[in-house]
């Protein structure tokens, strides 16, 4: 994995350097995202890696795929990943280009498990106590997990807050085990 941090790194830089001279890197970071999923298919990916198939013919297909409106810098980006032969990358680069986003915005992504779907209002709520409790500005994910029993569990960063029926078990466990 550092491998493919390693190469996708300098693609995010740049990427992240050239749209900070505009107002708005959402349109970047939207293009980018439809990129980076098409890129996640690993279909798609051994099709692209078949000596028959040319570059041409990727990037017709992907430039196909995308519904987002695709300005020359994003044709260009989309160019140079395939003829560099790092579609692999796109999901990591996304993902790097929305953290240097976020850093500049004092923002920073955080996931949300929970084993039922939250509310807005609860959400809400939830949203400006993990802020106070991380001291920083999140833009909050819900993912649905059915095995934490209840309780959630959040993932900012490197940093986990584990509240969830799961991992009192699991520490029970451990207690009554040693």
């Amino acid at each position: 994995m550092a491998e493919i941090a390693t190469i996708a790194r300098p693609y995010a830089e740049a990427l992240f350097k050239s749209h900070m001279t505009q107002a708005n890197p959402a349109q970047a970071e939207q293009w980018l995202a439809e990129m980076a999923m098409v890129a996640h298919d690993e279909r798609l990916l051994a099709w692209a890696g078949n000596p028959g198939v040319v570059g041409a013919e990727v990037f017709e297909l992907i430039k196909g795929l995308i519904k987002a409106t695709l300005t020359d810098e994003a044709l260009n980006f989309l160019r140079i990943i395939i003829d560099q032969d790092r579609l692999s990358a796109l999901p990591e680069i996304h993902h790097q280009f929305k953290v240097l986003v976020n850093e500049k915005n004092g923002q920073q992504d955080a996931v949300v498990q929970s084993p039922f779907d939250l509310d807005a209002q609860t959400l809400s709520g939830l949203s400006a106590l993990l802020e106070k409790k991380f001291a920083r500005k999140l833009n909050l994910t819900v993912e649905l997990k059915p095995e934490l029993i209840g309780g959630i569990r959040v993932v900012v960063g490197d940093e986990v807050l584990d509240t969830s029926v799961k991992a009192r078990l699991e520490q029970m466990k451990v207690a009554l085990t040693h």
